[in-house]
């Protein structure tokens, strides 16, 4: 679990990490990380705040997002409530096991292969619907993030050299140790609203506006709003907006609004927030009685699983993986090196699987040949017929113009 706090370094590692970044785009069905991606260019426009409730001293954009990069919150505890609506049909729970399934992690019901209490596949159950968390941190060492459920808990712990995982409702427990993965533990979805707000700002340049506009209060505590706008046109991303704690300059809360309107695809924010240090004893955690425990060197690199190597990148086996265009419209394309979807010609179950898809996408055509367009209210993708993909935070006519450019 990575450290909850704001200190943003920006180094040659943002571009590895935006690389690397991209690279996951390919993993999910939903692509969790191009939540991140359609958001990771800002261009400053110097913006004086307006005035407004609470009063603050005025700051331009430029001195906002520098307040943001040198914040340095090590102790704090509060919790946080995030939506996440992509628009996308209700399967049942279908959705988190394809997703668990795509990255080659254990789904969340577990299984002799994988626990309910790996990171890696409860935390995916954030990509959608209404969640309340509740986040602690004390320095770069101890942090512990918990998802509220209805009757039940889920809790990552990070305490010193021991990760731990633990889902009440299955009562099992996952276990891993800081030596097994170098680097401080991370998890793949973004959880908090600096989170979001640090996939938001890793790069810089003139395809985005972005102005302060005025102040708002968060969890008690006195903000800044930052806006950012797409300038090109074709993204389906319409504006981000961060509150920035005046005082910590800490995020308290994201939200990302979609370019077709109506409600926010993302909005994650602080309900309550103390930067006090949290009690030592919250960090604390001993596996309950009778509880199943997993060591996490028992399922990461097993071969005979199928499953890929801690550290490893699920899309390093795709074809000539690569981004077209910059900024808001950057499209991630790929070849999966097979066949695309199945045809209602297959017949059998093949055929029945084409028309089950078939009914959450449109068909289209052009200079690339045909293929299926997958849409949601930020992220769409098209896969052709002959197997190439290509995904990102733009309209269905950005892809297809995108693919037939690529012939």
């Amino acid at each position: 679990m990575a450290p909850i706090d704001s200190d943003d370094n920006r180094t040659a590692e943002e571009g590895e990490g935006l690389r690397a970044g991209r690279r996951k785009a390919a993993r999910y069905v939903v692509p969790v990380a191009v939540m991140g991606v359609a958001a990771v260019t800002i261009g400053l426009v110097p913006a004086i705040a307006d005035s407004g409730d609470p009063d603050l001293p005025k700051v331009t954009a430029e001195q906002l997002i520098e307040k943001i990069a040198k914040s340095d919150v090590q102790q704090l505890s509060g919790t946080v409530k995030i939506s996440t609506d992509l628009g996308l049909p209700d399967l049942g729970g279908l959705e988190s096991g394809l997703m668990s399934g795509m990255s080659g992690k254990p789904g969340a019901s577990g299984g002799e292969d994988g626990s309910a209490a790996d990171p890696s596949a409860k935390l995916t159950e954030l990509v959608s619907g209404t969640h309340t968390l509740r986040v602690a941190a004390d320095g770069p060492d101890r942090q512990k993030l918990s998802l509220l459920e209805n009757a039940a808990e889920y809790s990552l712990i990070h305490d010193g050299k021991d990760v731990w995982g633990y889902d009440s409702a299955s009562n099992e427990v996952y276990h891993a140790t800081t030596s097994e993965a170098p680097g401080q533990p991370e998890k793949d979805v973004p959880a908090t609203p600096k989170d979001f707000a640090d996939q938001a700002l890793k790069a810089v340049d003139d395809t985005t506006s972005v102005t302060v506009d005025g102040t708002a209060q968060v969890a008690g505590r006195d903000a800044y709003r930052l806006v950012i706008e797409p300038k090109q046109e074709g993204s389906t991303v319409g504006a981000v907006s961060i509150a920035v704690d005046a005082k910590t300059g800490m995020p308290l809360k994201f939200t990302l609004t979609p370019a077709s309107g109506g409600a926010a695809v993302v909005d994650a924010g602080f309900t309550q927030v103390s930067f006090a240090k949290p009690d030592a004893s919250t960090f604390d955690f001993t596996p309950p009685e009778g509880a199943k425990v997993t060591e996490a060197d028992e399922t990461a690199g097993a071969p005979e699983h199928g499953r890929e190597p801690v550290g490893g990148d699920a899309a390093e086996g795709l074809d000539g993986l690569k981004v077209i265009g910059e900024g808001w419209n950057s499209i991630a394309a790929f070849d999966t090196g097979g066949q695309g979807l199945p045809t209602a010609s297959a017949g059998g179950d093949a055929g029945a699987l084409s028309g089950f898809l078939g009914s959450f996408g449109d068909q289209v055509k052009g200079g690339f040949g045909s293929g299926t367009v997958f849409k949601t209210r930020l992220v769409n993708a098209l896969i052709t017929d002959d197997g190439k993909v290509y995904a990102g935070a733009v309209t269905k006519e950005a892809l297809v113009k995108a693919a037939d450019a690529a012939e």
